[in-house]
């Protein structure tokens, strides 16, 4: 019979029945490879509407100050090397990127109970992938990506929104080239861990680390 911690912990196992049998996480079960497990976890939740945002990522850098940095930001694909994004060179997550070419992504999905943390090194894209992904991007968002001199200050809503405008009408019945400074960006992850969340703060926690030798190993690790 399960024992609860705090009135909240009864409403939320009350509240959602799709919990009442779900397995703990057992090592033996969990993929060797941490990416296709991590696929595995998101095709599912990416199936399901109760996340507006499942590729919604907290991507953590160290900046040049020596503090950390944490935002949202979105996964445009996970490959068998690792978590893509793309992001504008010059703002404040690309300059600590350039400096400290090291970071970690967070997905949390708060409907499931589940998190999947990467820590890794950074690897920029070549220039031509760069140019497909952001030609595939809806054309106000390329005009965006010009108008904003990310994490920069500016005077107000209005000369940013005016900057769009004098774009859209150079842009006219042209295609819009990628600006320079937006580029894609890879963790080559060095460790995955994967967490779900338990009664009692019992949670299942299975980390992966890469060996130098490039394979996996994987252990359970107390909540």
């Amino acid at each position: 019979m399960a024992r609860f911690s705090t009135p909240r912990e009864v409403f939320f196992f009350l509240t959602h029945p799709r919990f009442w049998f779900r397995r703990h996480l057992r090592l033996e079960e969990m993929l060797d490879d941490p990416l296709k497990q991590f696929h595995k976890w998101y095709e599912q939740i990416e199936r399901s509407s109760l996340l507006e945002f499942p590729n919604g990522m907290c991507l953590s850098t160290l900046g040049q100050d020596g503090y950390p940095q944490g935002r949202m930001v979105l996964m445009k694909e996970c490959d068998a090397a690792g978590v893509v994004f793309y992001t504008n060179s010059n703002s404040q997550k690309g300059q600590a990127l350039e400096h400290h070419p090291r970071a970690s992504a967070t997905f949390y999905w708060g409907a499931f109970q589940r998190q999947v943390r990467f820590q890794g090194d950074i690897e920029r894209l070549s220039g031509s992938e760069s140019d497909a992904y952001f030609m595939s991007r809806p054309r106000r968002s390329q005009l965006g990506a010009w108008a904003s001199a990310q994490s920069e200050r500016i005077d107000s809503r209005e000369s940013l929104e005016k900057r769009v405008a004098e774009l859209e009408r150079e842009y006219a019945d042209k295609p819009i080239p990628r600006p320079p400074y937006w580029n894609g960006y890879r963790i080559k992850p060095r460790s995955v861990e994967f967490w779900q969340l338990g009664l009692n703060r019992l949670h299942d926690r299975i980390r992966y680390v890469r060996s130098p030798e490039g394979d996996w190993k994987k252990e359970r690790l107390s909540p």
